[in-house]
C-alpha cells in the first residue's frame, strides 16, 4: 500500500475498469446470463457486521480486517463461519458510544444447520458463540482452520492486534483457549494471515504465523493524502515485525522454530500465505505476500529448513524490480499442467500479478498477458481465490476490494469510510487467458464494500463454490453460486487419519480428456481459512473417474471408479499403492 502523489488520479473516485490488448479467445459459450452469485447472507441467518472502531484518528489497524473461515467444527458435514470482530481504538467519546450501541463486540461462530424441509439447496445459520464457549473480545484480523491434535475435530487460531489465540475444539460444540500452554501465542504479535500445514512430513500439523507491523496507538503516525486532508498511512510508515514457524510437538504443545527453519530470517509485513509444493517434490513449500517488500518463497529443504528462492524463482517484486503491495495470495493449477501457480493482490496502481509456475518452482509473470492485470489497475485487492465455478475444468478467479487511501469522490458524498470498491469475478478462458465478467456475475458486483478477508468453500453441498466475503465495518456477505448449466462436477475430502489432509495433491485421470490437478487446502486469500475438500469441474462428462492422489507424507495411491455429482470420502491407507 504505497503512498505515492503522481497516483492522486487513481483516488478520485475511479470505478469504471478499461480493458487493454486483444479479446481473449472464447474457448466455449459462458454460463447463463441470470445472476451467477446472489448474496443471501441476511436471509440465511449471517446476521455480522464488522465494527473497526475508527474515530476520524485514521489509526491503521482500522483498514486491515476482517477475516473469515469455512468449517465444519461438528463434523456433521455441513460448512459453518467464524468471523472476527474488531474493537473500539482510542478513547473518542463518539465511537465509544457507538461501539456500546452495538453490544458485546466479540468474535462470532454460526453453525450451519444444513437445507430446510422444501427449501432446495438454501441454508440457515444459528449464532453459537455463546453456546460454544468462546468469547474473544480483541481485536481481530484473521483466523487459521486445522486440527492440530489429531482428535479429528478442527481448531481454531485467531490473530489479531496484539497477540494470538488458539482455540481447541472439545468434540461437543464448544472451544477452550489454550493460548497459553500452547506456546503460541505471538505475544506482542500483529499477525494477519496464518496457516497449519505439516511442513516435516511427520504426521502433525505445524503453524506458520504471518505477522505484520510493530504498531501501537500511543506510536502512531498521522498522515495526509495528496489533497491535504487526513487519511492512512502507508505500511513504510511502520517497522515489519518477524513472522513465526512453530513445530508441533505432538503433546499439544508447539515449539517456536522459526531462526533455525528460515535461512536469512522471516523478516514481515507478511499479509497474505500459501502452501503448495510449488516445486514438485513431495514437500510442502511456503508462500509469503509481503506489503511493500519482496514476497517470499521459502522452499522445503527436507530437514526442517526452508530457502527463500523468490529473487530467483522471480516471484520477489516487479518486472521492473520493485517490491509490490501485497494482500491476498492464492495457489492454483491454472493451466492444467501439473503444478501450482499463484495469483497475488496488490495496491491499486500496480495490478495484480500472475505468476505462471514451470513445473520446477520457476515462476514467469504473466499479469498484462492473461488479461488479469488491466482490469486491476483501478482495484485494491485482498481476499482472492481460484474456483471453478462453471464446473468446466478449468480455475477461476475471484476477487475482493476495498482501498486503503480516501476516495475523494466517495469522501465529498459524506460516505464514513470512504474506501469501497466492487468485486470481481474472472472467467478462464483456457488458453491463457481471462476474462472479466464481474458485469454478468449478478448484482452483487455492482455492490461496493471495503471488502478484506475471503473463504471459499461449498455451503448447501450442492456441487458448486459459495464464497463468504468479510467486509470492513460493514455487513459479512454470503455469494452463493446459481450458475445452471449441463456441466458435472465431483467433490472429494482426504482424510489422513481422522484430520484433513490439506496439501494432499490430486490427479484426476479422465477418458478421452486430460487429467486435471487440484490440492485439498483451507489457507490462501487474505486473513481467512477455506473448505478443504477437492471439487473440481468435469464439463458434460459423466464417466466414473479415476484418481492419484499424493498424500502430505509423501504416500502415493491411486482410487478407481469414483461417481460424479457426488462427494467421496477418501482415507489415505485405503487406496492402491
Amino acid at each position: 500500500m504505497p503512498y505515492a502523489s503522481r497516483l492522486s488520479w487513481f483516488l478520485a473516485g475511479l470505478s469504471v475498469i478499461v480493458s487493454c490488448g486483444p479479446t481473449p479467445t472464447e474457448k466455449k459459450a459462458g454460463p447463463p446470463a441470470a445472476d451467477w452469485f446472489t448474496d443471501v447472507a441476511h436471509e440465511a441467518g449471517l446476521d455480522f457486521t464488522h465494527f473497526n472502531g475508527m474515530s476520524g484518528h485514521y489509526y491503521y489497524p482500522e483498514i486491515m480486517g476482517p477475516g473469515v473461515a469455512l468449517l465444519d467444527y461438528d463434523n456433521d458435514g455441513n460448512l459453518d463461519v467464524y468471523v472476527t470482530q474488531g474493537q473500539p481504538l482510542g478513547s473518542d467519546p463518539q465511537m465509544l458510544a457507538e461501539s456500546a450501541k452495538r453490544g458485546p463486540l466479540k468474535d462470532r461462530l454460526f453453525h450451519n444447520d444444513g437445507p430446510s424441509a422444501g427449501s432446495g439447496h438454501a441454508v440457515h445459520f444459528t449464532d453459537v458463540t455463546e453456546k460454544a464457549g468462546i468469547d474473544i473480545r480483541t481485536y481481530g484480523m484473521g483466523v487459521a482452520v486445522g486440527d492440530f491434535n489429531n482428535d479429528g475435530f478442527v481448531d481454531i487460531y485467531r490473530t489479531s492486534l496484539n497477540g494470538a489465540v488458539l482455540l481447541r475444539n472439545n468434540g461437543n460444540g464448544t472451544f477452550t483457549d489454550v493460548t497459553s500452554e500452547s506456546g503460541v501465542g505471538d505475544r506482542g504479535g500483529w499477525a494477519v494471515s496464518a496457516v497449519f500445514f505439516d511442513y516435516d512430513r511427520d504426521g502433525w500439523p505445524d503453524l506458520f504465523v504471518g505477522n505484520y507491523l510493530r504498531y501501537s496507538l500511543d506510536g502512531d503516525i498521522q498522515c495526509q493524502s495528496v489533497t491535504g486532508r487526513r487519511d492512512y498511512c502507508p505500511p513504510g510508515s511502520y517497522r515489519p515485525q518477524p513472522s513465526h514457524l512453530y513445530h508441533n510437538l505432538r503433546n499439544g504443545t508447539f515449539e517456536d522454530v522459526t531462526a533455525k527453519a528460515f535461512v536469512g530470517g522471516a523478516y514481515g509485513p507478511a499479509l497474505g500465505v500459501s502452501t503448495a509444493d510449488f516445486n514438485n517434490d513431495g514437500w510442502i513449500d511456503l508462500y509469503v505476500a509481503n506489503d511493500s517488500q519482496p514476497n517470499q518463497l521459502w522452499i522445503n529443504q527436507h530437514n526442517g529448513t526452508f530457502k527463500d528462492t523468490a529473487f530467483l524463482a522471480g516471484a520477489a517484486v516487479s518486472g521492473t524490480g520493485q517490491a509490490e503491495a501485497s494482500m491476498g495470495v492464492d495457489a492454483g493449477d491454472i493451466d492444467n499442467d501439473g503444478d501450482e501457480d499463484l495469483i497475488v493482490t496488490n495496491w491499486l496502481d500496480q495490478m495484480n500479478a500472475l505468476y505462471v509456475n514451470d513445473g520446477m518452482g520457476n515462476f514467469e509473470d504473466r499479469r498484462a498477458r492473461s488479461g488479469l492485470g488491466a482490469p486491476s489497475l483501478a482495484k485494491t485487492g485482498f481476499g482472492v481465490g481460484w474456483l471453478d465455478f462453471d464446473h468446466d475444468g478449468w480455475l477461476d478467479l475471484f476477487v475482493a476490494n476495498g482501498s486503503v487511501q480516501t476516495i475523494e469522490a466517495q469522501a465529498r458524498a459524506g460516505d464514513p469510510f470512504p474506501l469501497k470498491m466492487t468485486p470481481q469475478l474472472y472467467r478462464n478462458t483456457g488458453d491463457g487467458h481471462f476474462e472479466d465478467v464481474s458485469g454478468r456475475a449478478g448484482a452483487v458486483f455492482k455492490s461496493a464494500d471495503v471488502s478484506r478477508g475471503v473463504a471459499f468453500g461449498d455451503i448447501n453441498n450442492d456441487g458448486r463454490t459459495d464464497i463468504v466475503v468479510a467486509n470492513d465495518n460493514g455487513p459479512l456477505r454470503l455469494l452463493v453460486n446459481g450458475v445452471a448449466n449441463q456441466n458435472h462436477w465431483a467433490g472429494f475430502r482426504l482424510m489422513s487419519g481422522k484430520r484433513d489432509a490439506v496439501g494432499a495433491r490430486v490427479q484426476i485421470l479422465r477418458d478421452g480428456a486430460p487429467a486435471l490437478w487440484r490440492r485439498a487446502r483451507a489457507d490462501g486469500s487474505y486473513a481467512s481459512s477455506n473448505d478443504p475438500r477437492v471439487l473440481v469441474g468435469l464439463g458434460i462428462s459423466t464417466a466414473p473417474l479415476t484418481l492419484k492422489v499424493t498424500w502430505p507424507s509423501g504416500r502415493v495411491e491411486s482410487f478407481f471408479k469414483l461417481p460424479v455429482d457426488h462427494y467421496t470420502t477418501l482415507v489415505e491407507g485405503s487406496g492402491a499403492p
